[in-house]
């Protein structure tokens, strides 16, 4: 067995010492290649990863279950995605001891690539948050630094991918909570296009929005992932015909990279606009011509957006009326009743018209700028997050700030079009991540410059790895 595991010793990223705890190390497609050749087992491979979610994870609370396997190759599902005979809590006390009585279509699809599922990972209550305080089950901590949000709503999730704690995980993303809490914490997110994943299974906050996708340690393992969760289902009337099929583009060499202007200056922190200006600097270096393009409805994307899923989270949390699950309304965190109230009032009579139908308006107009930009670019780069991940508390008390955190990936979300947050460096010593978006269905582009400019960067084996208390400093990862 050592001589075996000596092979992986160069993909095993900023490692000395080659042990069982190193498979933990290992991307997905490292993963399969090394169970492929043997050099390793399954069951080797859930014991490493249980031992060190013990480890870090009392610290770190990115899992609220956990359980053991010893076979297939183990992944963390966002605990509102329901797997048959597991708890599946939405990070809310009100389904606190709640079974899942049957999976997800996602989680059926996975089990047949020899995925199994080692726990279900910590989320702001009902996937309503932006930094993964919101849980009712305790703050998720960024791995970079402990004292720092992971950002949310799937905060466990991307904490737990970034520390090592499971191959990848599934998230959800309604306006950036794949994508944002990926670039916080320096690892992949993809939100695919509306539709492209089947949400047969996962709690519905906003159903026009939502989106299950992955959260990975590297591009090409995102893209597994989804040729693995895509396709249609008979469950879910939005899911669309197609399946996710890879083209695997070579270059970069006449891809047109649109920068939105309004993208950047007031409101983008000074440090993480000059690490994504290097980033699509990179880009051009590669072969790709960037041109300037214009979404001039982002400044009202941002309340279009939260009147339209207040609304919808109105409607769909309805059910939570103490009489199908057995709980009162009163175990609802702050978060969730905000914005019960919110999407109740704007669908009241006498406000429905001068609110939600205008939000739907304008959600059509944004949607409509990509489709223009789109004309004269493959793809649109920019920021993910405004800032790097701030300090635990800092915004809680103000759900507007808190807010504003979003607003590089929700017009996106509300156009219905995939994106990709792919870490491209450090400001204040925490992660940047640099957003991808791409037309409808069009995964494959995003995927394909995302993946060359993770070569072309070596990002994912010069990242520093969050070592075990035992042989560091208790939980941060040296920068």
């Amino acid at each position: 067995m050592p001589c075996a595991l000596a092979s992986l010793g160069a993909r095993v990223r900023n490692d000395i010492f080659i042990n069982m705890n190193n498979l933990t190390a290992l991307s997905l497609t490292e993963t399969i290649e090394g169970l492929g050749k043997k050099e390793f087992s399954e069951a080797g491979l859930n014991q490493a990863y249980g031992e060190r979610i013990k480890k870090l994870n009392p610290d770190l609370n990115a899992f609220l279950e956990v359980k053991e396997n010893k076979s297939g190759i183990p992944a963390g599902i966002k605990d509102l995605i329901a797997v048959k005979g597991r708890q599946m809590t939405c990070g809310s006390k009100i389904l606190e001891g709640y079974i899942a009585p049957y999976n997800a279509t996602v989680i059926d699809k996975l089990k047949e690539n020899n995925i199994s599922f080692i726990g279900k990972t910590n989320l702001d209550e009902f996937a309503m948050g932006s930094s993964g305080e919101n849980s009712a089950y305790g703050s998720v901590k960024n791995p970079w630094d402990k004292n720092k949000v992971p950002g949310g709503s799937s905060s466990g999730s991307a904490v737990a991918v970034a520390a090592d704690l499971c191959t990848f995980a599934l998230g959800t993303d309604t306006g950036g909570s794949i994508r944002q809490p990926a670039s916080l914490c320096g690892v992949v997110g993809l939100k695919p296009s509306y539709g492209r994943v089947s949400r047969y299974g996962a709690q519905a906050m906003a159903s026009s929005l939502d989106q299950i996708g992955p959260i990975t340690k590297t591009v090409a393992d995102a893209r597994k992932v989804l040729e693995w969760i895509s396709g249609p289902d008979a469950y879910d009337s939005n899911a669309v015909s197609a399946s996710f099929k890879s083209t695997n583009r070579k270059d970069l060499k006449g891809l047109r990279v649109g920068i939105p202007k309004e993208y950047f200056g007031k409101g983008l922190d000074a440090g993480v606009e000059k690490v994504i200006k290097v980033a699509i600097k990179k880009l051009e270096d590669l072969g790709a011509t960037t041109v300037e393009v214009s979404l001039p409805h982002t400044q009202y994307a941002l309340a279009t957006y939260y009147l339209i899923i207040t609304s919808e989270i109105s409607s769909n949390l309805a059910r939570y009326d103490g009489i199908r699950f057995g709980s009162t309304r009163d175990k609802f965190g702050a978060e969730p009743k905000r914005r019960i109230m919110l999407g109740t009032f704007a669908l009241s009579a006498g406000y429905f018209d001068d609110y939600f139908i205008k939000a739907a308006k304008v959600r059509t107009l944004v949607k409509q700028d990509f489709e223009k930009a789109f004309e004269g670019c493959n793809v649109i780069t920019g920021p993910v997050s405004p800032t790097v991940a701030w300090n635990l508390g800092e915004k809680i008390s103000d759900p507007l700030t808190m807010y504003l955190s979003d607003v590089y990936t929700i017009p996106a979300s509300l156009a219905g079009i995939p994106g990709l947050s792919v870490p491209c460096g450090f400001s204040q010593d925490l992660p940047v991540g640099l957003q991808i978006l791409g037309k409808y269905l069009d995964e494959d582009t995003i995927l394909s410059v995302g993946e060359l400019y993770e070569q072309a960067t070596n990002w994912n084996k010069q990242k520093p790895r969050l070592q075990t208390p035992e042989r560091s400093d208790g939980g941060q990862a040296k920068l």
